[in-house]
């Protein structure tokens, strides 16, 4: 049991479930959304997704996870997250500079961590291209820590989410390969002051062998130092499912799901939009926070926090 400062404990409470569970309803998608409908590459109309998505949506999660440059602060304002729910921001520009092999990440020009805890979000969300093997996975390890120090100064919750490559041109990772990455990513990085893991699943979409499914997740569970939860990357809900079922039974600690939940939405008209959401995507959201509630493992496992009467001398 890792002790933690109070601030990062109470941020832990506002994005997880009574029960210390996680159902983040993931948001801070950018450059994909607007390749997939062209009317998103006007600003308004991406922002008017992201907010229809999250007034219909983020009470049957415990956080929305939202970008800085058109939701996060617009969603405030709107009054489309409710107080209840908590929010987690990203920190991370669209992509990645560097060699296809080689993959550096870098914060969005202007924004900071510390301006996220001025705005009022209870979490950070940092993603970063990732190999063990990569000729910058030591620098991305250092760039990782580095932000961790300041989600450290500023109290803020960090939840990291790696994302595995092949470092061979024009190809992808093998079941095989992709376990190795996923299992030996949460063996590094989970380590280096991160409060959240938010993890790949272990294994390519195409291995159907549940029994698998279980075992790589536990592999997950037995090196992460921290909770990890599972995201979603753009399977289709019934596969998700499954997932979700297989690694909150191996020990994740949750979800942070996007396009499982609300991916056909993202060409409707308004109109259709807004009853896919209110209907499909609702009933999918239900489902997988009821299962991650029921199953998953709870941070409270993980993480406690003192309060000595003096305690905020030395704050």
């Amino acid at each position: 049991m890792k002790e933690i400062s109070i601030g990062k404990l109470r941020g832990l409470q506002q994005i997880a479930s009574d029960r210390g569970t996680f159902t983040a309803l993931a948001l801070d998608h950018r450059q994909n959304l607007r390749k997939a409908n062209p009317a998103f590459v006007d600003n308004a109309e991406l922002s008017r997704f992201k907010l229809d998505v999250t007034s219909t949506l983020a009470a049957s999660a415990t956080a929305v996870l939202l970008d800085p440059e058109v939701s996060a602060a617009q969603a405030i304002a709107a009054h489309a997250i409710p107080k209840e729910i908590g929010l987690v921001v990203a920190l991370e520009s669209t992509g990645y500079t560097g060699d296809a092999m080689a993959r550096y990440a870098q914060i969005i020009p202007g924004w900071s961590v510390e301006k996220a805890k001025r705005m009022g979000a209870n979490a950070v969300k940092l993603l970063v291209y990732y190999h063990p093997a990569s000729p910058t996975a030591k620098e991305i390890e250092d760039f990782v820590v580095n932000i961790a120090s300041e989600c450290k100064k500023h109290d803020l919750v960090l939840m990291l989410e790696p994302l595995s490559y092949s470092l061979n041109e024009g190809s992808k990772l093998s079941s095989e390969e992709k376990h190795h990455v996923v299992v030996e990513t949460a063996r590094r990085l989970s380590g280096t002051g991160i409060d959240i893991l938010k993890a790949e699943f272990p294994l390519d979409v195409n291995e159907t062998d549940e029994v698998k499914w279980k075992a790589a997740c536990r592999d997950v569970s037995a090196v992460s130092v921290t909770p990890w939860i599972l995201l979603s990357a753009a399977v289709n809900y019934e596969t998700y499912l499954r997932q979700v079922i297989a690694a909150c039974n191996a020990g994740a600690s949750g979800i942070a799901v996007g396009r499982a939940v609300w991916q056909e939405a993202v060409t409707m008209p308004h109109a259709e939009r807004l009853e896919f959401l209110k209907t499909t995507a609702i009933q999918r959201l239900n489902r997988l926070n009821s299962l991650c509630q029921a199953l998953a493992k709870p941070y409270t496992e993980f993480y406690s926090a003192s309060a000595p009467f003096d305690w905020y001398k030395t704050f």
